[in-house]
């Protein structure tokens, strides 16, 4: 997932991003997830490859090679999501093309970087959750381990990476000159671990799961009312004496079990005990209106059908409705981050495979002869895409 939401995000920022697949083959997420929509492709992989566009390329083939080295030579960014040393065999690794394209920033994702012990290592969400130590601290104490569902590190690294192309690009703007970006998903996963490090170095104590507690403040955390849970966040001394007027126990605010933060966070577990007496006495609903109208931070525990459309998802434009040339209208999550004078777009649907083999080669100065020798050779597979129907 890396290394196609990396080139989603700057497709979305209006990069052209090619995307280039195995003949007949493609990227793998298109056969992903457990279910099937109208056409060939997974949901995954549509939610994946907006705004990009796909040309196929064998790159084992000396002729497929010579396609792609002429998309490299005026190409800005290359991102490449291998297992290290995969693209050396290819005959596309930064050196080669840096020697074609010197401005070109290439950006390499894996599991675990290029350098290290564990480089040639294969490396998945999961391995990354499991060796970073983010998954010691996930769920409930005396529980079988469990990962964050939302896969933090593979989405992390693609974020990363593109916060490291984007720095990479206004540097060349001053030195003219490309560079190489390694990005990990170990790394990424490490450098989330913001709270969980700090608590390390700071005690000496290795941490452990807290289930939805906070590692730096209490309460701050999911609580059961008489119908079901809702989170609560009262993370300084005014939202905890506001707090404890809402539920109507001034008497904790004396407690010398929890006086400060410090204490409350020692004393967590009797403390949710105190405050979940009170929070039975009415519904989620009724405390987490109470408490919004006195300024403490609280929530429902939406599921996903319920947060895609909330209000607030709606105001925001979270979700999308695209049009797919075989899916026909679909939908998709929205721009995370808002640009008031170069706002983001949906110029292209996730593309069909080879969707713009020819389009792409045109743009770059290939007659249609030389295209079709180029096929011929085997460059691009044995079956020519009919792009005017697919588009």
């Amino acid at each position: 997932m890396a290394g196609p939401f990396c080139c989603m995000l700057l497709g979305d920022m209006g990069a052209d991003v090619i995307k280039v697949e195995t003949p007949g083959v493609g990227d793998q997420t298109r056969k992903s997830m457990g279910f099937r929509l109208k056409g060939a492709d997974s949901g995954g992989f549509l939610a994946l490859n907006r705004n990009k566009r796909s040309v196929e390329i064998d790159l084992k083939n000396p002729a497929g090679l010579e396609a792609f080295y002429a998309l490299v030579k005026d190409a800005d960014v290359l991102v490449e999501n291998n297992r290290p040393g995969v693209a050396a065999r290819l005959k596309i690794d930064y050196a080669t093309l840096r020697a074609i394209n010197p401005r070109l920033v290439y950006a390499s994702i894996s599991g675990f970087g290029q350098t290290g012990p564990w480089a040639k290592r294969p490396g998945l969400d999961l391995i990354a959750q499991a060796m970073t130590g983010v998954m010691s601290v996930m769920g409930h104490p005396d529980q079988a381990p469990v990962k964050a569902s939302v896969p933090i590190a593979d989405l992390g690294a693609g974020l990363f990476a593109a916060y490291g192309i984007l720095s990479a690009v206004i540097g060349r703007d001053l030195t003219g000159e490309g560079q190489f970006i390694d990005a990990s998903l170990f790394e990424t996963a490490m450098g989330l671990s913001v709270w969980e490090s700090a608590e390390y170095w700071g005690t000496g104590e290795v941490p452990v799961p807290i289930g939805s507690a906070n590692r730096m403040s209490a309460p701050y955390q999911a609580v059961r009312a008489s119908d079901r849970y809702f989170v609560i966040g009262a993370a300084n001394p005014k939202l905890w004496a506001a707090l404890c007027g809402v539920v109507d126990r001034a008497d904790l605010l004396e407690d010398p079990r929890f006086t400060d933060n410090v204490l409350r966070i020692r004393n967590r577990e009797v403390l949710i005990v105190e405050l979940e007496r009170e929070f039975a006495r009415r519904t989620a609903a009724e405390w987490v209106d109470a408490l919004l109208a006195a300024g403490v931070p609280a929530a429902p525990i939406y599921n996903y059908a319920e947060a895609l459309s909330s209000e607030q998802a709606v105001a925001r434009n979270m979700v999308l409705k695209i049009q797919h040339p075989v899916e026909g209208e679909t939908k998709a999550l929205g721009f995370p981050v808002k640009l008031s004078g170069t706002p983001q777009q949906v110029r292209h649907p996730a593309p069909l495979l080879g969707q713009h083999t020819d389009e792409i080669l045109g743009e770059i100065g290939m007659s249609p002869q030389a295209i079709d020798a180029l096929r011929q050779a085997g460059a691009f597979g044995s079956v020519r895409v009919d792009t005017a129907a697919a588009t």
